[in-house]
């Protein structure tokens, strides 16, 4: 939806001014001509545009945000708070959120009228996510919404630490790339020309370390702005890639052979997967529908297609053990385990732990990774001055042995 202003006349040719707020230019100017008014212009509201462009990079909503909102929404219900009180008060508690704000208003108004909480969500379900509005559905419909608000809660914030833990101990490796690029660009752009220009006056031979640092420093220098046109290359490439289902894939599977962090990443994506079938499922969805919506939140072409296939062989009738065995794509134990909770009856049980797991394992990864990548990055360093040192200082211990 989106605000437009408009001018009119009336039948008695007075000008008229207003805001509707619709889909497109040709509903407002439909809904003008319905008023028995005369559309003169009709426009969309530029100050509004600019309000939610500073809202949507001032205020974005957060995992953290739906995560908190989740669990307090939990706790008003649990002590027997009806859910249009709930959400009242929280649309109150969220006034410096604007677009929480306006979430919990549109929802409040959509319940208000008989609308189920779920059904109101899906207007935002880019923010809530499939998963989520099916398990509230689901609540609802089985009257247990207190029970699933509180185990989304859970997962949500379990979701969270562990996300939180892999970016936390990411971060100094970063930090430390980052510096050293920048300080690279700096002296290869700024530092490296001007004592070069000073040993090339001299007219003496430089050493072979030298010269490779001077032509490193010429080709920066002269091709500079290819790094920032590579950098657009790869968003380019990015959004052309999500695009094509085909290329998608195969960028995907060339993540998950990427030593160390292929491996991660299909820790981390595991994780997330099956903690989310576990939560459908104690939801009372269907499996067929938990796969496919699970399908979505995989994140990686490679298990977005095997959990479509997982989909259609269980509503053949295959056994989930073998749909799971037959993609290939899955490690043994996750086999095992579905298998383990199909036979139990408690699949949703299983997944969970399986789900713990693959975090506990990824949490570990990613501490021996940020381990290994410490001494590798001092290493880098330490080559990196040596060979700076080498090169600028042997020219002038040349030049001083000359006299």
């Amino acid at each position: 939806m989106s605000k437009f202003v408009y001018r009119a006349k009336d039948w008695t040719g007075k000008t008229v001014r207003g805001v509707l707020d619709m889909a497109t230019k040709a509903q407002v100017v439909e809904s003008i001509k319905s008023s028995g008014l005369v559309p003169l212009m009709v426009e969309v509201d530029k100050d509004n545009v600019l309000k939610e462009f500073y809202k949507r990079f001032a205020y974005r909503i957060k995992f953290k945000d739906i995560t908190s909102m989740t669990r307090q929404l939990s706790t008003m219900m649990t002590a027997g708070l009806p859910l249009t009180d709930a959400l009242q008060l929280l649309k109150n508690q969220l006034e410096t959120n604007p677009p929480m704000y306006e979430i919990l208003d549109y929802c409040l108004n959509q319940v208000r009228g008989g609308q189920p909480l779920g059904k109101s969500m899906i207007k935002y379900e880019n923010i809530f996510g499939e998963a989520y509005i099916a398990s509230i559905s689901a609540g609802e419909e089985a009257g247990v919404l207190e029970e699933i608000l509180t185990k989304l809660a859970t997962n949500m914030e379990n979701q969270n630490e562990f996300n939180g833990k892999v970016k936390g101990a990411m971060i100094y490796p970063m930090i430390v790339v980052i510096g050293m690029i920048a300080v690279a660009f700096v002296m290869m752009i700024f530092v490296i020309p001007k004592l070069t220009s000073l040993y090339t006056d001299f007219g003496s031979k430089m050493p072979a370390s030298t010269q490779l640092l001077m032509s490193m420093s010429n080709f920066a220098t002269r091709w500079w702005f290819l790094f920032p046109i590579f950098g657009v290359g790869l968003v380019m490439f990015s959004k052309v890639t999500e695009k094509n289902p085909g290329l998608r894939l195969k960028v995907d599977l060339y993540k998950l052979k990427i030593p160390i962090l292929g491996e991660l990443n299909r820790k981390t994506m595991l994780a997330n997967t099956l903690r989310t079938m576990s939560m459908l499922l104690a939801a009372g969805i269907s499996l067929v529908e938990v796969l496919r919506i699970v399908s979505k939140v995989a994140g990686n072409e490679v298990y977005y297609r095997s959990y479509v296939r997982i989909a259609e062989r269980v509503q053949k009738g295959f056994s989930v053990s073998n749909s799971f065995e037959e993609t290939g794509v899955f490690p043994l134990i996750v086999e095992q385990m579905v298998s383990t909770g199909e036979a139990t009856g408690k699949l949703d049980e299983v997944l969970l732990r399986a789900s713990d797991y693959f975090a506990t394992e990824a949490e570990q990864s990613v501490k021996a990774l940020t381990s290994a990548i410490e001494p590798i990055i001092m290493i880098i360093l330490g080559l990196g001055v040596a060979f700076l040192v080498v090169a600028v200082i042997m020219p002038i211990y040349n030049l001083t042995s000359q006299f």
